[in-house]
């Protein structure tokens, strides 16, 4: 198989979607890797370490797309990169696609074969492709928060840990799966005074027994969520339903009670956001105010830390890249019932149920497409 790695083109995403060793990993299975040249510096890797693990190094994207069979990327193909893919080619990346309209119909037109990271899923509900990058997320949403609640962005000046007399900020956190357990991780090491809202109890069982208490935590019913905006210095967003658009747990309405200057970091936004303020930004114009609240909604929030986000992205989606290439999608699919989660789009069709219903289009099964 011939795997295409192309430059990402999003906005200051220095993330690439292969290190050198997982070239080689390919090559050596007698699999061609293309990489478009400097598509690993943002990442740390140059031509040379991709040109010695046995990569071809191609010049712009064109070509690169036109004669692989399978191309790996980190982030959805923006407009630019539509015309270039083609039909029964293999797109497995993060897409995204319940929040992404003109991206899924543009697939379906070209009859692209698309894979998703983030719907890539066990049996037990784990999402291993998701997760590394949602830790990360997670990870630096109290870090963005904190630069933010400086005065001169707009914030409201306060200091995530307070000091010694003064106390520290209230960071509330929608949310207790991974990228949410991150964030109160680390605003609970800068001191800040944490709460934890879920609908799942025995998710903020979890929290409680893994920070022995120090985390407060509250179901997340629309009575708690109005109440606990209200005190939020910073708030971050943290939810997530698999595959599907983020519901809207924050209307304008109840961003008019929280304080100005609050940051509101929404680590929801690939899939839609969960605020009815809330619209993408990028790392060169990451935030903007709402009813006096400061806005954080860089939509590939990892991209600013590539050197780790690559490793850590790499080292999980390499072993489906190898039986996608080895197998083909559809024997690697009926064998890996987590990667047949991945498939959103086959051939012009709809494989995702949640992607289907965002939009209102007819949902085919993947069982019945491999049949």
């Amino acid at each position: 198989m011939v795997i295409g790695i192309p430059k990402e083109v999003k906005v200051e995403e220095k993330r690439v979607a292969l290190v050198p060793g997982g070239a080689e990993a390919l090559a050596a299975r007698g699999h061609k890797v293309l990489v478009e040249t400097g598509a690993g510096l943002g990442s740390g890797f140059d031509d040379v370490e991709y040109v010695q693990a046995g990569a071809e190094i191609m010049q712009g994207p064109s070509l690169l797309y036109s004669r692989s069979d399978m191309v790996l990327k980190v982030k959805e193909p923006l407009p630019a990169e539509y015309d270039m893919l083609r039909e029964g080619q293999i797109l497995f990346t993060y897409l995204h696609l319940a929040a992404a309209e003109s991206l899924t119909l543009s697939l379906l037109r070209k009859k692209v074969t698309a894979i998703a990271y983030e719907t890539v899923e066990t049996d037990e509900g784990f999402l291993p492709l998701l997760r590394p990058m949602s830790e990360i997320a997670g990870r630096m949403a109290p870090m963005e928060g904190a630069k933010y609640l400086e005065e001169h962005f707009g914030g409201r000046g306060v200091l995530l840990g307070g000091v010694p007399g003064v106390p520290p900020a209230n960071v509330v956190i929608f949310g207790a799966g991974t990228v949410g357990s991150q964030a109160a991780r680390i605003a609970l090491g800068m001191g800040a005074s944490v709460t934890v809202l879920d609908i799942v109890p025995q998710q903020l069982r979890v929290i409680d027994d893994r920070y022995h208490g120090r985390a407060v935590t509250m179901i997340a019913d629309n009575y708690n969520i109005r109440l606990a905006i209200t005190f939020a210095d910073l708030l971050v967003g943290a939810v997530l339903v698999p595959g599907a658009k983020a519901p809207r747990l924050i209307t304008r309405s109840m961003l008019k009670t929280m304080k100005t200057g609050a940051v509101f970091v929404d680590v929801a936004i690939d899939q839609g956001g969960c605020a009815e303020t809330s619209r993408p930004t990028t790392h060169d114009d990451p935030i903007y105010i709402e009813e006096g609240v400061v806005h954080y909604t860089v939509a590939n929030m990892p991209g600013a830390v590539p050197r780790t986000a690559t490793r850590a992205l790499t080292l999980n989606t390499l072993p489906y890249v190898l039986a996608i290439a080895q197998k083909g999608w559809q024997k690697a699919v009926k064998q890996d019932r987590a990667l047949g989660r991945g498939v959103n789009l086959v051939n012009g069709a709809v494989t995702h149920k949640a992607v289907a219903e965002a939009f209102n289009l007819a949902h085919c099964p993947l069982k019945d497409v491999l049949s």
